[in-house]
């Protein structure tokens, strides 16, 4: 058991019956009335987001979670599977504990989080930035150059990302993996 003074960024707690983790939060002290604790919890098993607020000192209960670093093997009909860097042991993961999970490779490494009461996996988090490469892009249109000329292109893992016009096919670019954002072009 803790109080709302342990809550971080990461934290996951047991709240109505299901797994939460805390994606943002802040402390607020009214000038008037009692001190409070604003967050956005999402939710492990669904993924949706929710606000709430826990007034100060109230008891919540976290949960023992552990980040392992694991690597991605490949998709079959019964999901991803990923290996433990160190122990060896495989894992299967279905595609909704996976944010990004078009963006990525095989042999990339992840991280995971499991419970470690019962070490059942929690869900998986990519590396901020991935680099792949354009498998298809249209040409850019000379002249077309509005308002920050973007075109869609695809990657190799299958996801669409919004690029600059100079980008085309066979480039290697960096994405940001929870955005989508295309950051740069690597060389």
């Amino acid at each position: 058991m803790a109080t709302t003074a342990d809550i971080r960024n990461g934290l996951v707690l047991n709240f109505n019956n299901d797994l939460f983790q805390i994606t943002e939060f802040q402390h607020v002290k009214p000038g008037k009335g009692a001190a409070f604790v604003r967050t956005k919890l999402k939710s492990l098993t669904t993924g949706k987001v929710l606000d709430n607020t826990f007034n100060s000192g109230v008891t919540i209960y976290p949960v023992r979670v552990e980040r392992r670093k694991f690597q991605y093997l490949y998709k079959d009909e019964a999901g991803y599977n990923f290996m433990d860097q160190e122990s060896f042991d495989q894992i299967n993961i279905g595609e909704k504990l996976i944010d990004g999970a078009d963006l990525m490779k095989e042999g990339q490494e992840v991280e995971i989080l499991i419970n470690a009461e019962n070490e059942t996996p929690l869900t998986c988090e990519l590396p901020p930035f991935v680099e792949v490469e354009v498998t298809y892009a249209e040409p850019g249109i000379r002249g077309d150059t509005a308002n920050s000329p973007k075109k869609k292109v695809e990657v190799e893992t299958g996801a669409t990302i919004m690029v600059p016009l100079f980008i085309e096919q066979g480039d290697k670019i960096r994405v940001d993996t929870r955005t989508y954002d295309y950051v740069e072009r690597v060389k």
